[in-house]
């Protein structure tokens, strides 16, 4: 790697935990050296609160913390020479709890200052982390979305702010390159598990999961007919780097995997790996939640493009994720 200082936003959530575990691991054995040519500062609300819950990345000489907010500019790093930023900050897990409203300018005007700080700073490099959802509804005769499907989320209802949020986003990111010449990557990220994918919130895979560890049955509240693709977090981590180290500038790349899998198939899978005994209940509601009934990438961009290629199954990445999920909460009862 290049000397690379990099500046990361939303490193204490789901996709920031990917990046860190990515490059403990490659360290493995080394020590605790930093990976060459590698600083990380992290921008959190709450480092402090983070490092408790996850001493592993307290210490390393590599991983600085800054105590900010996306949303108030005067509290971003004011000094420090970043070459990288990855954009990786929106409340994707406890964003259904904001109003329609906050959630997309949380997504607007956070991007706005973190693309002024990277041309403040003479970033040379930006990745924003974007999400499938910026694509509109999946017809079923399309078997995957490219990114050149145009298809938006219908504007006129506030259910869809995350998505035309990040979509904003993208076309911030195209005017900044357009205006400062700062190189930007757009990665657009559709569903994935890992160890670090909460198990409580919305995501029907963690829900699963943490049902075959703790519940008496393995839960479906809809008719389990969505189809879905899952990558996992290891992937998810390479990927992310790939892309903003060797991505195209300008241009759009979708993250996901292509084993494709509906609701009702992952919940007996998560059952026969995780838990074999227990039953699976369809509830059969067919409003209850579902979202998109389709929600599959076509990655042969990435692929193609950047090498990029899913390197760790589905039944692997729930096993795995299984692992930890058990391991953890065994620790917590000791």
């Amino acid at each position: 790697m290049d000397n690379c200082n990099l500046l990361i936003t939303g490193g204490t959530g789901f996709f920031g935990r990917a990046l860190l575990r990515h490059w403990l691991l490659e360290q493995a054995g080394e020590e605790a050296q930093a990976p060459p040519g590698l600083v990380v500062t992290v921008v959190s609300r709450d480092p402090q609160n983070f490092l408790v819950r996850y001493p592993e990345f307290a210490g390393l000489t590599w991983l600085r913390f800054h105590t900010g907010d996306i949303e108030d500019p005067n509290s971003l790093p004011r000094t420090g020479d970043f070459t990288h930023i990855i954009h990786a900050a929106a409340d994707s897990t406890l964003g259904p709890r904001l109003a329609p409203l906050e959630r997309f300018w949380q997504i607007v005007a956070g991007t706005r200052n973190l693309l002024d700080l990277g041309v403040k700073v003479g970033a040379k490099r930006f990745l924003l982390v974007s999400s499938g959802g910026v694509y509109g509804p999946q017809p079923p005769e399309v078997t995957a979305l490219d990114e050149a499907w145009a298809v938006s989320p219908d504007p006129r209802h506030p259910a869809n702010a995350y998505s035309l949020g990040k979509r904003a986003a993208e076309h911030l990111c195209a005017l900044y390159q357009d205006a400062y010449g700062i190189e930007v990557v757009i990665a657009r990220c559709f569903a994935f598990v890992g160890r670090d994918l909460p198990l409580d919130a919305h995501f029907a895979i963690g829900n699963f999961i943490r049902d075959a560890l703790s519940r008496k049955a393995i839960v479906v509240a809809g008719d389990g007919s969505p189809l879905r693709t899952y990558l996992d977090q290891e992937d998810l981590a390479h990927w992310l780097l790939t892309l903003l180290h060797q991505g195209r500038a300008g241009e759009v790349y979708n993250v996901g995997s292509d084993e494709l899998v509906s609701i009702r198939e992952l919940a007996h899978r998560v059952r026969d790996l995780l838990a074999p005994s227990k039953p699976v209940r369809i509830l059969g509601q067919a409003d209850a939640g579902q979202g998109r009934s389709r929600y599959i990438p076509d990655i042969r961009k990435a692929q193609r493009e950047l090498g990029l290629r899913v390197t760790i199954p589905l039944a692997e990445a729930i096993r795995r994720t299984g692992a930890a999920a058990h391991l953890a909460s065994s620790q917590a009862v000791g």
